[in-house]
């Protein structure tokens, strides 16, 4: 990820965020009014070409901090593919996985997939995958996988939470500089 096409504080942010959890997380404190604080002119010097993709991004700066709750009220307003990706991801991890997939069908087959496709093979290239997460081999992104292999994990029927962690954190990625390339 390049940090810096990204004003200091968006950067900060990002590089300080721990590794995505599978669930909710728990929402840290210490950096809820430095989210408030992020308006859509703060995310750039540039100007808004997007005003739509620069409040997805906002949706994910709050998820990537665990606030899925302020995610929540940014995406459910955002009626693009995009919007609807912030919007599975939140409800994947809440864990409430059939409206997740809800969203994802709504997302269609959104633009970053294909990049996102080639993340998770480059992550899964040396692991040894079991059942859920045979689909990151695949050189389709499947939301529907995901939220499957999340649920799996969640019941103790996946080993590789880990990589499924590095994965979701590929996702919010490579979705954040899409959305941050339109916006912006």
């Amino acid at each position: 990820m390049n940090f810096d096409q990204y004003p200091s504080e968006v950067a900060e942010l990002i590089q300080t965020a721990p590794l995505c959890p599978l669930g909710p997380g728990k929402a840290d404190r210490s950096v809820f009014e430095r989210l408030e604080a992020i308006q859509v002119n703060s995310l750039s010097d540039k100007p808004v070409k997007d005003r739509e993709m620069a409040r997805a991004c906002i949706s994910g700066l709050w998820l990537l901090w665990n606030y899925l709750d302020e995610s929540h009220t940014v995406s459910q307003d955002l009626p693009s593919s995009t919007g609807s990706f912030w919007h599975g991801i939140m409800h994947r991890r809440e864990p409430d996985y059939g409206n997740a997939k809800y969203w994802f069908r709504r997302t269609g087959d959104h633009p970053a997939m294909d990049s996102l496709a080639q993340r998770a093979n480059e992550l899964a290239s040396d692991a040894k995958l079991d059942g859920p997460t045979q689909f990151l081999a695949e050189r389709h992104w499947d939301p529907m996988a995901m939220v499957d292999a999340c649920e799996a994990v969640s019941r103790g029927k996946c080993a590789n939470e880990e990589l499924l962690r590095k994965v979701a954190r590929a996702e919010w990625e490579t979705l954040f500089e899409y959305g941050y390339s339109r916006a912006f």
